[in-house]
């Protein structure tokens, strides 16, 4: 009888060692568990961050969200419809080698590619919905990093168009070295697009003079909003005269840039 009880003794003190055991097993995997959820939290950006937690490289081998570290110039060129900035940019795309890029162009060529963003894009553009300003910036990001190895710099056109498109822009990508800012009278901007479509043969519905005034009146609002946030890098360059005249101005403006990113 004493045996019995004693087995019994052994077998229930067995269990319980058991089960404790089973117990602290189970609280050591849930605390394991707990800290590898919060040492994941703190390595991924929060949603909406410009920043990605894996740096992935890209055809070229540089990898995205490095642009700020590569120290390649970023000039921003504005004007007005009309002012000449598409001629400027060409001629500083030939003499230096600089990538030039507006925002429009890398919207429809996403479209015409026929990829899942494209056709995103497409139905977004069909709604009349505006294109977020994150989704434009991831595009101008991409294609920034592709023709990194290969550039002297870069031209973003028409960038930014609202006040608080610049901020998410040097956010999101690098600092803006100078904004090339081509200047001219409300008058010569409508009789040089009115000229322009006089002599094209294709007819734009907003190529007119009413139509214009309202769209210069926006511009103007809008970009000076965007100027006075960036005193010393603004550059104003008088577009009322011959395109050799301006791109001497212009060429002045570059020519600093890039001898000060050499020191």
């Amino acid at each position: 009888m004493r045996l019995v009880l004693l087995v019994d003794f052994v077998q229930q003190a067995s269990l319980a060692k058991f089960v404790i055991m089973l117990f602290m097993c189970h609280q050591m995997a849930l605390e394991q568990e707990s800290k590898a959820k919060e040492k994941a939290s703190t390595s991924t950006p929060p949603s909406g961050s410009s920043s990605p937690a894996v740096q992935v490289p890209n055809a070229g081998g540089v990898p995205t969200g490095h642009m700020r570290e590569a120290n390649v110039p970023i000039i921003w060129v504005l004007g007005g419809p009309g002012c000449g900035k598409g001629t400027q940019c060409a001629k500083i795309v030939a003499k230096y080698n600089f990538s030039h890029f507006s925002t429009g162009d890398l919207l429809r060529d996403e479209v015409a590619s026929g990829s899942d963003k494209g056709k995103e894009l497409q139905d977004m553009m069909r709604q009349g919905i505006l294109v977020p300003n994150e989704t434009v910036l991831k595009l101008l990001e991409a294609a920034m990093v592709k023709a990194l190895n290969g550039t002297v710099g870069y031209l973003i056109d028409g960038y930014p168009r609202e006040p608080a498109q610049g901020p998410e822009f040097e956010k999101f990508i690098a600092p803006v070295d100078i904004i090339l800012y081509f200047e001219c009278s409300n008058e010569t901007l409508v009789a040089r697009i009115m000229k322009r479509a006089a002599e094209s043969s294709t007819v734009r519905a907003d190529d007119n003079e009413e139509t214009l005034k309202t769209r210069i009146a926006t511009f103007r609002e809008n970009t000076e909003k965007i100027l006075v946030q960036y005193p010393t890098q603004l550059r104003r360059i008088n577009a009322e005269r011959a395109p050799e005249e301006i791109f001497a101005d212009v060429e002045k403006s570059i020519d600093e840039l890039l001898a000060s990113k050499k020191k």
